[in-house]
């Protein structure tokens, strides 16, 4: 069986154990904690965060950056990006959100979180401007992000867009090269109504002159997209998977297939992540490093050796616990649904498939439920533990709407929940997934790690 295989189960309804690897060291605080004054939900403008740098000297500008956006697939690109140019030697920083079991997730320097020290350094820098200032949570993490990079004085960042793009606190770097991985229904109350008005916001981070990488291939989107790039002059560069890759090879261990470069010629490329959306991601991560100046190009052998090693949990990601296979997704609108369903079929996963699934009250889970749904044997319903009371759902109401065509159990204790499904699929499947809130919190639970040794500290 493929995926890694993990201690021992141990379920209660008790609130979830630390993790050993990212548990926070002693005396570490929340981002509440360090700045108690933050603000909350999403606030649209970039002169808070300017603000912010602006007390930290203008961080973002000590060190050159890959900005990616997109709607599903970005993290992914992210991290791929990430281990590539840390296996070429690069002191490199990573910026993503949100995070699944720790705050420090979020930023990385070369595969580590944040050390303590490092985070109360600079956050003490920043309490004076966050007091006057009242930036949202993002906004105040997004500097800490940029200050901890300047003072761990990196040699380049990969910085993921928290939501959209025009108007997200990222969008004050000028990055080398803009990805925008795919473009899909999601946050649409922030964004728009259409995948048009969702296009339009995330080509807000397309610079002038700027290269720009997709892997979006839809019509409309695409036009937008590109439109954008013409106006700002900024070289744009489509990858399609139906072209482009080639001798695809898909196993629950790792993902395989060939493309040409024009830097490094014809290249065979694996990842160790299950799913054929795991190559387009590789595949774009290796065309935005393509368009590095040629003195931050990663070599050859560093494209392979990094996408062979790279780690990013909470993506189709399958542990062996207790004669369960777990997969752990956090798929949170429709098309990363669909994506997770296609995995699943493709993987020849054992029965019973149990579904836990754990979704947020302002997601299209009338969109997202049904085609997984179709894939499992049984589903369970749960809220999870970790999820803003604002944006709970309620799971006894979306059992009632999907209803006769699916018959789902309603578990409202994550913990309660969590055993029953390990209890339905022993012998098979359990798939957790419905939002990283959902995920990290079963991780917790079931004493699972989400990233290797090294992530700790």
């Amino acid at each position: 069986m493929g995926g890694v295989e993990a201690p021992g189960l141990k379920l209660s309804g008790a609130a979830p154990q630390a993790l050993e690897n990212t548990a926070p060291e002693p005396g570490a605080p929340a981002m509440h904690e360090l700045f108690p004054r933050l603000g909350h939900g999403v606030q649209w403008g970039l002169d808070r965060t300017r603000s912010l740098l602006a007390t930290l000297g203008q961080p973002q500008l000590a060190w050159p950056s890959i900005h990616i956006g997109g709607t599903n697939g970005k993290g992914s690109v992210a991290a791929m990006c990430a281990g590539v140019l840390r296996e070429a030697g690069l002191r490199t920083g990573l910026y993503t959100s949100p995070h699944l079991c720790d705050f420090r997730e979020r930023i990385q320097v070369d595969g580590r979180p944040v050390e303590h020290e490092t985070m109360m350094r600079v956050a003490a820098d920043l309490h004076g401007a966050v007091d006057r200032i009242g930036p949202t949570f993002f906004e105040a993490t997004t500097a800490l992000a940029f200050g901890v990079f300047a003072d761990r004085e990196i040699d380049i960042a990969v910085v993921e867009v928290g939501l959209g793009g025009r108007l997200d606190a990222t969008n004050v770097i000028v990055p080398l090269v803009t990805c925008i991985t795919n473009v899909s229904l999601d946050h649409a109350d922030y964004l728009g109504p259409t995948v048009e008005d969702i296009a339009r916001e995330k080509a807000g981070i397309i610079k002038p002159g700027i290269p720009v990488h997709t892997s979006e291939t839809g019509g409309p989107v695409l036009r937008i997209l590109r439109d954008r790039a013409t106006r700002a002059e900024a070289p744009f560069f489509v990858l399609d998977p139906l072209s482009d890759l080639r001798d695809l090879e898909l196993s629950r261990a790792r993902t395989s297939f060939r493309m040409s470069s024009d830097a490094w010629g014809d290249l065979e490329l694996s990842v160790p992540l299950a799913g054929s959306h795991q190559a387009t991601n590789a595949a774009l991560a290796a065309r935005a490093l393509e368009s590095l100046p040629e003195k931050l190009r990663p070599a050859r052998r560093a494209v392979v050796r990094g996408l062979a090693g790279v780690s990013w949990p909470g993506r189709v990601q399958l542990v062996r616990q207790s004669g369960v296979t777990w997969v752990f997704d956090v798929a949170h609108n429709v098309a990363g649904m669909e994506t997770l369903a296609t995995a699943l079929r493709s993987l020849g996963l054992a029965r019973p498939i149990v579904v836990l699934a754990g979704i947020l009250g302002d997601k299209d889970w009338g969109g997202m439920l049904p085609g997984l749904l179709a894939t499992a044997d049984a589903a369970v319903l749960t809220q999870p533990p970790s999820a803003p009371g604002e944006r709970r759902w309620n799971p006894g109401q979306v059992a009632a709407a999907l209803a006769p065509r699916f018959t789902l159990e309603v578990e409202a204790d994550f913990g309660s929940a969590l055993a029953r499904v390990a209890e339905r699929a022993e012998g098979g499947t359990a798939v957790v997934t419905g939002s990283c809130h959902t995920v990290g919190s079963a991780l917790d639970e079931l004493c699972i790690q989400p990233f290797p040794a090294p992530f700790r500290v």
